[in-house]
């Protein structure tokens, strides 16, 4: 699955776009929930037509304050109308050995984000997805109407070139990038940086951003966070002995 990579060049957006979303069709087992000979759609967080909906993913082992507040900047600055952590049943790029169990991370992440529009999710392992790119595929088809926005850390932009279908994901949803300290001074010089460098909105248009076509991103600064959860899961480890 890691090699299903397309180019965004050649073709008009709408036809990527719809065979993008298109790609990624969950199967019954996968997807939904069987219960007396019909299917039950997975259960996602309230959303309506129209909304403003960032999505922020990752396995949040353990979630921190960087979390939040990268979310909070997006949601002020973009005028977002909620923000849905997906935590994932575990990140493909990374070792998951020692990866605290999934409820245990909803449940902190529950605890941290603490805030009226922040939803925080388990759906990725109910739908058996297990690629941003799928992930965001479903949400297209399955909440039509609705203005996704994909937030990131700036170190997540300069890795995000090993992502599955990469330039896909960036032809689905327009993408925030919060600065993180350090990251922040070479993440958009990055492959990916390079690449989507031509569809770079300034930070000034950041509340046009969920209504522009993807591709499309905006570099949000103000944060600076040195937190990360990385440092603080290998802290942990070498605590626990």
């Amino acid at each position: 699955m890691r090699g299903e990579e397309s180019l965004l060049t050649g073709t008009p957006h709408e036809f990527r776009a719809g065979q993008a979303a298109a790609a990624f069709s969950p199967s019954p087992t996968a997807g939904a929930k069987r219960r007396r000979g019909t299917i039950t759609p997975v259960a996602l967080p309230p959303y309506m037509r129209g909304m403003r909906i960032g999505l922020f993913g990752g396995t949040f082992d353990p979630p921190h304050a960087a979390h939040r507040a990268a979310c909070l900047l997006a949601m002020r600055r973009l005028g977002l109308d909620r923000v849905w952590w997906l935590v994932t049943p575990g990140n493909p790029l990374k070792n998951t050995r020692g990866l605290a169990p999934l409820g245990e991370r909803m449940a902190a992440a529950r605890a941290l984000a603490h805030h009226p529009r922040i939803d925080v999710t388990d759906f990725e392992a109910r739908l058996g997805s297990h690629y941003t790119f799928q992930t965001i595929s479903y949400l297209a088809r399955r909440c039509a109407g609705v203005r996704f926005v994909w937030i990131m850390g700036a170190d997540n932009l300069r890795s995000f070139h090993r992502w599955q279908r990469w330039r896909d994901i960036a032809g689905l949803v327009p993408i925030v990038v919060v600065d993180r300290l350090g990251p922040s001074l070479y993440a958009a010089g990055a492959a990916a940086g390079h690449a989507f460098a031509r569809v770079r909105l300034p930070e000034t248009a950041a509340k046009a951003l969920p209504e522009r076509k993807p591709p499309a991103w905006i570099y949000l600064h103000g944060l600076k966070s040195p937190l990360s959860s990385t440092a603080l899961r290998a802290k942990r480890t070498l605590q626990n002995g």
